[in-house]
């Protein structure tokens, strides 16, 4: 692999936003599947909301039966602000109290979505982007994938049960796995193409440590990574990102 020479169109950056918290109203909601549900919230404080990055996450907020706030954080899957709409894809999987929400979501309920707080824009003018991770990064995923350019090169690793699987946008390198340790192997033994790109990594904690150290041995430069640990098994809430 070989990192060109800095050039504008290719480098990222870091967009900070006014931290904001809105109340919305489910407008609709649509199966995606058995595995996700799409939930389009609605309402006019959208006016002003902002979202440059796939790999942007609100945090998404409601109250469950016994009045305790419940907060998870979520893509923006899409947003316009013409309607006042954003969409965000839930997973249905288990017994987590944001899935129970989503499950029962019907037009007219109200939630709380702070943020986000702010974009890391990777330009889409790179050789090539390589996005990695489980069923939770779907949505990040599908967002990249339709805001890429044609003819950009896109290689998509991702480990999924069979159910959740999707047709992406654009002409992308997609490749399913039945495991995370599958997952690994095929991110090892995969060559870095040539010129500059972009490694993301989203999911599970375990298994983005271990795309982690899977990039560094392969010596993909930092600046040219963002792997985050979208949750934890048995934590109830968990975002980090894996330097």
């Amino acid at each position: 692999m070989q990192q060109t020479a800095d050039h504008p169109d290719t480098l990222v950056r870091r967009v900070r936003h006014e931290l904001k918290l809105r109340e919305l109203t489910v407008a609709r909601v649509e199966p995606l599947g058995p595995g996700f549900a799409a939930i389009t919230f609605a309402g006019a404080a959208l006016a002003d909301f902002t979202s440059l990055s796939f790999d942007d996450h609100v945090k998404f907020m409601f109250a469950d039966a016994d009045g305790t706030q419940v907060r998870r954080d979520y893509t923006p899957r899409r947003f316009s602000r013409e309607a006042r709409e954003l969409v965000i894809e839930f997973a249905l999987h288990g017994d987590g109290k944001a899935s129970e929400w989503a499950r029962r979501a019907v037009a007219g309920q109200r939630a709380l979505v702070g943020g986000p707080r702010g974009s890391m824009i990777v330009p889409s003018a790179l050789d090539w982007h390589m996005l990695a991770g489980d069923a939770t990064a779907l949505p990040a995923i599908a967002r990249r994938l339709e805001e890429l350019p044609a003819g950009r090169r896109a290689i998509v690793l991702v480990h999924a049960e069979a159910d959740d699987r999707r047709v992406f946008a654009g002409a992308a390198d997609v490749r399913w796995f039945d495991t995370q340790d599958a997952l690994v192997e095929a991110l090892r033994t995969l060559a870095v193409p040539e010129g500059r790109g972009f490694a993301w990594g989203g999911g599970e904690a375990s298994l983005m440590a271990r795309v982690r150290r899977v990039l560094n041995e392969k010596g993909v430069p930092r600046e040219a990574t963002r792997v985050s640990a979208y949750w934890k098994q048995g934590v109830a809430e968990h975002h980090e990102h894996l330097e």
